[in-house]
């Protein structure tokens, strides 16, 4: 039988979908050591997120935690990919992750995670900046607004996630205005931003899945010292009035960067 025109688009969605949960199911094979692969997501919509815990360094074995986003449209995309480490910084994960990035993207368009597993266990470490050179370079606080969250369990543990996977720390301010407060690497928070738009993460008011298109980024600042230890974790707090919501960012030595968010919050 011939497909024509949106039948055949169908289709290869189709087969696509298919291969990226073949190749789930091949790669539980074959890193099939006790917390050796973690299935984090199961999403026909937005594709599965596979973590991988591996180790990279010829001298020095480290421990990395590899995380796999086989997007709908994977293998005919590469995966996106998150990189973690408690032996390696934050510039260490980035520079990792874009190797990565890059080795995917020059490799055919196949099912790739495993290969991008083996050439990655023989990268090699970039060296680190002095703690110092990278908070005076990378890192950043930054605000965003939401526009609604109405599937709050499956959008705060998206925003919990991210956080984790991108070595981020937060706040998640819920009441007239949904705010969330970021700290930690320039590129870091930049992709966070890009999840919220192409991850559906909520519902819109018929019930289907949607992206948050209307996020906004109210303010990105290089980090202060005055604000350097405010953040730990990722925490969700409700605030029922403006008193509220001054005090919370009081409580993190945040009240000059309220000041200068107030005003888009006026409306």
């Amino acid at each position: 039988m011939e497909l024509h025109g949106g039948d055949e688009a169908e289709a290869e969605a189709e087969a696509e979908a298919e291969a990226a949960w073949e190749e789930v199911s091949v790669l539980s094979a074959i890193y099939c050591a006790q917390g050796e692969l973690r299935l984090l997501q199961q999403s026909a919509d937005d594709g599965p997120v596979v973590q991988i815990n591996s180790t990279v360094g010829e001298e020095r074995r480290l421990d990395v935690s590899l995380l796999f986003h086989l997007h709908p449209r994977y293998p005919s995309c590469p995966p996106n990919i998150s990189v973690s480490s408690t032996g390696l910084s934050r510039t260490q994960c980035h520079d990792i992750r874009q190797k990565l990035l890059d080795h995917a993207a020059a490799l055919p368009l196949e099912p790739m995670v495993h290969q991008l597993v083996q050439w990655f266990q023989h990268v090699e470490v970039p060296e680190e900046l002095s703690r110092g050179e990278e908070e005076k370079e990378e890192q950043c606080t930054a605000v965003l607004l939401l526009d609604h969250i109405r599937s709050h369990n499956r959008y705060v543990g998206l925003l919990e996630r991210w956080t984790q996977q991108l070595q981020l720390t937060g706040r998640l301010l819920l009441g007239r205005h949904i705010l969330v407060i970021l700290q930690g690497l320039r590129p870091s928070i930049k992709e966070f931003c890009r999840l919220l738009k192409t991850v559906k993460v909520d519902v819109d008011s018929s019930g289907k899945k949607c992206k948050e298109r209307m996020m906004k980024v109210l303010i990105e600042t290089p980090l202060s010292s005055s604000c350097a230890h405010g953040l730990q974790g990722f925490v969700v707090k409700n605030y029922q009035s403006l008193a509220e919501l001054t005090a919370a960012f009081q409580e993190i030595n945040m009240t000059q960067l309220y000041q200068q968010i107030s005003p888009s919050l006026s409306d």
